[in-house]
Protein backbone atom coordinates (compact mmCIF):
# COMPACT_ATOMS: atom_id res chain seq x y z
CA UNK A 1 0.00 0.00 0.00
CA UNK A 2 1.23 3.73 -0.95
CA UNK A 3 1.34 6.29 2.22
CA UNK A 4 -1.61 7.85 0.08
CA UNK A 5 -3.80 5.00 0.46
CA UNK A 6 -2.63 4.21 4.02
CA UNK A 7 -4.04 7.69 4.87
CA UNK A 8 -7.29 7.40 2.83
CA UNK A 9 -7.91 4.45 4.88
CA UNK A 10 -7.20 6.36 7.96
CA UNK A 11 -8.67 9.30 7.15
CA UNK A 12 -11.98 7.12 6.49
CA UNK A 13 -11.89 5.23 9.45
CA UNK A 14 -13.64 6.39 12.35
CA UNK A 15 -11.90 7.02 15.87
CA UNK A 16 -8.55 6.03 13.79
CA UNK A 17 -6.44 7.98 16.67
CA UNK A 18 -8.27 6.36 19.08
CA UNK A 19 -7.55 2.54 17.45
CA UNK A 20 -4.49 3.43 16.78
CA UNK A 21 -3.36 4.29 19.79
CA UNK A 22 -5.26 1.24 21.77
CA UNK A 23 -3.85 -1.14 19.39
CA UNK A 24 -0.60 0.05 19.68
CA UNK A 25 -0.71 -0.25 23.21
CA UNK A 26 -1.63 -3.46 23.48
CA UNK A 27 1.08 -4.90 21.50
CA UNK A 28 3.44 -2.87 23.21
CA UNK A 29 2.27 -4.38 26.49
CA UNK A 30 2.40 -7.77 25.11
CA UNK A 31 5.53 -7.62 23.30
CA UNK A 32 7.47 -9.96 25.20
CA UNK A 33 10.77 -11.17 24.57
CA UNK A 34 12.51 -9.33 21.83
CA UNK A 35 11.91 -7.22 18.78
CA UNK A 36 10.68 -10.15 16.64
CA UNK A 37 7.80 -11.15 19.06
CA UNK A 38 6.16 -7.94 17.16
CA UNK A 39 5.68 -9.52 13.66
CA UNK A 40 2.75 -11.71 14.41
CA UNK A 41 1.39 -9.13 16.70
CA UNK A 42 1.55 -6.37 14.12
CA UNK A 43 0.56 -8.92 11.51
CA UNK A 44 -2.91 -10.13 13.59
CA UNK A 45 -4.01 -6.21 14.25
CA UNK A 46 -3.06 -4.69 11.43
CA UNK A 47 -3.40 -7.30 8.54
CA UNK A 48 -6.14 -9.70 9.56
CA UNK A 49 -8.31 -7.72 11.76
CA UNK A 50 -7.63 -3.68 10.54
CA UNK A 51 -7.02 -4.70 7.20
CA UNK A 52 -4.51 -1.17 7.17
CA UNK A 53 -1.48 -3.40 6.25
CA UNK A 54 -0.62 -5.96 3.78
CA UNK A 55 1.44 -8.97 4.84
CA UNK A 56 4.39 -7.37 2.53
CA UNK A 57 3.88 -4.13 4.31
CA UNK A 58 4.60 -5.53 7.69
CA UNK A 59 7.18 -7.10 6.52
CA UNK A 60 8.95 -4.12 5.28
CA UNK A 61 7.76 -2.02 8.05
CA UNK A 62 9.75 -4.77 10.48
CA UNK A 63 12.60 -4.43 8.04
CA UNK A 64 13.35 -1.39 8.21
CA UNK A 65 12.45 -0.66 12.11
CA UNK A 66 15.25 -3.82 12.80
CA UNK A 67 18.01 -1.79 10.57
CA UNK A 68 17.38 1.36 12.19
CA UNK A 69 19.39 1.91 16.32
CA UNK A 70 16.79 1.82 19.11
CA UNK A 71 13.83 -0.46 19.95
CA UNK A 72 12.23 -2.47 17.45
CA UNK A 73 8.83 -1.96 18.50
CA UNK A 74 8.99 1.43 18.87
CA UNK A 75 10.44 2.15 15.50
CA UNK A 76 8.20 0.17 13.80
CA UNK A 77 4.88 1.84 15.40
CA UNK A 78 6.27 5.26 14.70
CA UNK A 79 6.81 4.30 10.82
CA UNK A 80 3.75 2.46 10.81
CA UNK A 81 1.93 5.88 12.39
CA UNK A 82 3.89 8.38 9.83
CA UNK A 83 2.31 6.50 7.09
CA UNK A 84 -0.90 6.09 8.12
CA UNK A 85 -1.82 9.41 9.55
CA UNK A 86 1.93 11.86 9.78
CA UNK A 87 3.21 13.11 12.25
CA UNK A 88 0.05 13.40 14.62
CA UNK A 89 0.18 9.03 13.42
CA UNK A 90 3.86 8.83 14.56
CA UNK A 91 3.10 10.74 17.99
CA UNK A 92 0.19 8.77 18.18
CA UNK A 93 2.07 5.47 18.35
CA UNK A 94 5.08 6.55 20.04
CA UNK A 95 2.79 7.47 23.11
CA UNK A 96 1.01 3.91 22.99
CA UNK A 97 4.30 2.22 22.84
CA UNK A 98 6.27 3.88 25.05
CA UNK A 99 3.64 3.86 27.81
CA UNK A 100 3.49 0.46 28.91
CA UNK A 101 6.95 -0.23 29.28
CA UNK A 102 7.01 2.83 31.04
CA UNK A 103 4.14 2.07 33.84
CA UNK A 104 5.72 -1.59 34.18
CA UNK A 105 9.40 -0.33 35.19
CA UNK A 106 7.29 2.57 37.09
CA UNK A 107 6.06 -0.08 39.19
CA UNK A 108 8.89 -2.86 39.10
CA UNK A 109 11.71 0.07 40.19
CA UNK A 110 9.10 0.19 43.27
CA UNK A 111 9.45 -3.29 44.57
CA UNK A 112 12.74 -3.95 42.99
CA UNK A 113 13.39 -6.47 45.50
CA UNK A 114 10.06 -7.88 45.85
CA UNK A 115 10.40 -8.99 42.14
CA UNK A 116 14.18 -10.18 41.52
CA UNK A 117 13.62 -12.52 44.57
CA UNK A 118 9.89 -13.68 43.98
CA UNK A 119 10.02 -16.96 42.27
CA UNK A 120 6.51 -16.77 41.27
CA UNK A 121 7.42 -14.24 38.97
CA UNK A 122 10.46 -15.92 37.46
CA UNK A 123 8.13 -19.03 36.45
CA UNK A 124 6.01 -16.65 35.14
CA UNK A 125 8.83 -14.94 33.03
CA UNK A 126 9.90 -17.87 31.52
CA UNK A 127 6.87 -19.10 30.04
CA UNK A 128 6.28 -16.04 28.78
CA UNK A 129 9.51 -16.25 26.92
CA UNK A 130 8.48 -19.61 25.58
CA UNK A 131 5.56 -18.27 24.35
CA UNK A 132 7.31 -15.72 22.47
CA UNK A 133 9.56 -18.24 21.09
CA UNK A 134 6.64 -20.29 19.77
CA UNK A 135 5.37 -16.92 18.38
CA UNK A 136 8.80 -16.28 16.61
CA UNK A 137 9.03 -20.15 15.44
CA UNK A 138 5.76 -19.65 13.85
CA UNK A 139 6.60 -16.09 11.81
CA UNK A 140 9.60 -18.16 10.39
CA UNK A 141 7.99 -21.04 9.24
CA UNK A 142 4.99 -19.13 7.95
CA UNK A 143 7.63 -17.03 5.73
CA UNK A 144 9.63 -19.56 4.70
CA UNK A 145 6.68 -21.51 3.30
CA UNK A 146 5.74 -18.18 1.26
CA UNK A 147 9.23 -18.16 -0.16
CA UNK A 148 8.86 -21.98 -0.65
CA UNK A 149 5.44 -21.69 -2.24
CA UNK A 150 7.14 -18.93 -5.10
CA UNK A 151 9.88 -21.10 -5.85
CA UNK A 152 12.05 -18.48 -6.15
CA UNK A 153 16.01 -20.25 -5.58
CA UNK A 154 17.98 -17.01 -4.37
CA UNK A 155 15.73 -15.82 -1.53
CA UNK A 156 15.61 -19.79 -0.30
CA UNK A 157 19.06 -19.65 -0.84
CA UNK A 158 19.78 -16.24 1.42
CA UNK A 159 17.76 -17.80 3.95
CA UNK A 160 19.52 -21.25 3.79
CA UNK A 161 23.22 -19.58 3.78
CA UNK A 162 22.25 -17.37 6.57
CA UNK A 163 21.21 -20.18 9.06
CA UNK A 164 23.54 -22.41 7.99
CA UNK A 165 25.84 -19.61 8.73
CA UNK A 166 24.80 -18.25 12.11
CA UNK A 167 23.92 -21.68 13.64
CA UNK A 168 26.80 -23.84 12.44
CA UNK A 169 29.62 -21.42 12.31
CA UNK A 170 28.59 -18.76 14.35
CA UNK A 171 28.73 -16.04 12.23
CA UNK A 172 28.19 -12.56 13.55
CA UNK A 173 24.38 -11.70 13.08
CA UNK A 174 25.13 -8.13 11.95
CA UNK A 175 27.34 -9.19 9.91
CA UNK A 176 25.22 -11.96 7.88
CA UNK A 177 22.62 -9.20 7.54
CA UNK A 178 24.77 -6.99 5.67
CA UNK A 179 26.02 -9.65 3.56
CA UNK A 180 22.31 -10.51 2.96
CA UNK A 181 21.36 -6.61 2.28
CA UNK A 182 23.82 -6.51 0.01
CA UNK A 183 22.72 -9.86 -2.25
CA UNK A 184 19.25 -8.00 -2.03
CA UNK A 185 20.73 -4.88 -3.71
CA UNK A 186 22.76 -6.42 -6.46
CA UNK A 187 20.59 -9.66 -7.46
CA UNK A 188 16.89 -9.40 -6.39
CA UNK A 189 15.97 -6.06 -8.28
CA UNK A 190 13.98 -8.33 -10.28
CA UNK A 191 10.13 -7.94 -10.69
CA UNK A 192 9.47 -11.05 -9.36
CA UNK A 193 10.96 -11.09 -6.08
CA UNK A 194 9.14 -8.13 -5.43
CA UNK A 195 5.79 -9.50 -5.22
Amino acid sequence: MSNEEMKSVAASCPNFYWKLFQSTFLISAFTVGGGFVIIPLLRAKYVDEYGWLTDKDTLNLVSIAQSMPGVVAVNASIILGYRMAGLAGALTALAATILPPLITLSAISCAYSWFASNPYVRYALKGMQCGATALIVNVAIDLLQKQVKKKLLLPLAIIAGTFLANFFFDVNIMLLVIIDGIIGLLFLRDQKYSK
